[in-house]
């Protein structure tokens, strides 16, 4: 079966989601492109938008729609070469909205699953739950009689656990996108042992064509970029745990949150890292990971409690931001959730306090929007680190102890053998996770 014969009829599951819409959008667009070449003029694309919530598919259908339209605005002129035989079709507008028609004509929206029993290649992009995946992969497997395809989006399950229970002889891979998949360009590529090498042929393809960076990972519960982050994370609220002997409990979640994004120069500080993905979701993943360490304990105790109290974070459907540990207006923290008082403090009742404590940044600093985007960030960042480390300050002093665990938890990783490479490391964090640096670098030795 050649490249686009796998993808004449393509089912997503979970495609309401978060995930599963970006990955609906993203494999729309290019079954369309497919069936508007020439030699594709007689081929049926289908492609089987698979979800629980009749409501939530026709929301799906309209974020299809305003995505669609922007990607079509941006290539215009390319859009015109391939409608070029159309002679009733002369303005750019006329022209978008033919693209959105054929892109959105591929789509069928469905609550069932025995849509998918036609497919050859099948995207599942459900709940991170082992046992509804594999009850759901083994129900399309056993009615499909094509031998279908699955990419599972899984980003901690090993995928050689979900390919013997659910008896697909190698014909699973793992192809873990980053949120948001229509934005994000890393994939982690993780194969079983038994993952048919004509699959990761094809998925390697289809990553180029989507403009993705594929990372390898090997088969470890977690993979690289939850591997990394959960035991982050994990070191972050011992920190805090560690800190709370010299200062309030929402006085050591600034501290560690600010130590983690100023003083690191990261995007976000880990707190609002965990609050982004989620409390639960965070608390899931490790419960799926911990079984497969034998040398560390990957649970929070203040995870558990957090989410007894209700405070989960995460995201609502329009992507603003919930309260987690911190409480946010506008996407900015304004407060830290007091267990004992059950209610948030605001962050200007201590902040001056806090800040005087941990002293400092170093006067090279720079914010991790100017270090981002610069043609000299390595240099900028010698120096930057060079001076934090001759500052003895509070702050200094907490964030190269955080610095340094954050590279041993990388450099396990590749002695562990999940990950190939200490590059590989590097590359999902740089990539999916959007930092300054890989954790794998001499700033903090």
């Amino acid at each position: 079966m050649t490249y686009t014969e796998r993808l004449e009829n393509v089912s997503v599951l979970g495609a309401a989601g978060k995930m599963g819409s970006g990955i609906l959008l993203l494999t729309a667009i290019e079954m369309a492109d497919l069936s508007l070449k020439p030699e594709n003029k007689d081929r049926l694309f289908v492609l089987n938008a698979v979800d629980i919530s009749h409501k939530a598919l026709g929301e799906l259908m309209q974020f299809l729609k305003t995505q669609v339209r922007k990607i079509a605005e941006k290539k215009t002129v390319q859009l015109r070469k391939i409608y070029q035989e159309r002679e009733d079709l002369i303005e750019n507008e006329e022209i978008i909205d033919q693209y959105i028609f054929d892109v959105l004509n591929i789509v069928r929206p469905v609550t069932v699953l025995e849509a998918t029993y036609e497919s050859t290649l099948i995207f599942e992009a459900i709940i991170e739950n082992p046992a509804l995946k594999v009850k759901i992969l083994t129900q399309i497997d056993r009615n499909n009689k094509k031998s279908p395809w699955f990419f599972t989006n899984t980003s901690s399950i090993p995928i050689h656990q979900l390919d013997e229970s659910a008896e697909l002889g190698g014909r699973i891979i793992g192809y873990h996108f980053y949120n948001p998949p229509a934005v994000q360009k890393l994939v982690e590529l993780i194969q079983a042992k038994n993952t048919l090498p004509e699959i990761v042929e094809f998925a390697n393809a289809l990553a180029k064509n989507l403009r993705k960076k594929i990372v390898p990972s090997n088969d470890f519960a977690g993979f690289i970029g939850n591997g990394h982050f959960m035991r982050d994370a994990l070191y972050g609220i011992s920190e805090v745990q560690r800190l709370v002997n010299e200062m309030s409990f929402v006085e050591a979640v600034y501290t560690v949150n600010r130590i983690s994004q100023d003083f690191l120069i990261r995007p976000m500080g880990i707190f609002q890292l965990i609050d982004y993905v989620g409390l639960d979701v965070c608390q899931y993943i490790m419960s799926v990971m911990n079984p497969h360490v034998q040398d560390e304990d990957l649970h929070s105790d203040l995870l558990d409690s957090f989410i007894k109290m209700g405070v989960k974070g995460g995201q609502y459907a329009d992507g603003s931001q919930k309260d987690g540990f911190l409480k946010y207006e506008k996407g900015r923290p304004v407060g830290i959730y007091d267990a004992d008082k059950k209610s948030y403090i605001p962050i200007t009742e201590f902040q001056a306090n806090i800040d005087e404590k941990l002293g400092p940044l170093p006067k090279s600093a720079l914010s991790w929007k100017a270090i981002i985007g610069s043609s000299e960030k390595e240099e900028q960042l010698k120096v930057i680190f060079t001076e934090l480390k001759t500052m003895k300050t509070v702050g200094s002093e907490l964030a190269i102890r955080y610095g340094i665990r954050s590279k041993q938890i990388a450099e396990k990783l590749v002695s562990d053998n999940v990950a190939k490479t200490g590059e590989d490391v590097n590359t999902v964090l740089l990539t999916g996770f959007y930092h300054a640096y890989g954790p794998i670098n001499a700033y903090f030795d």
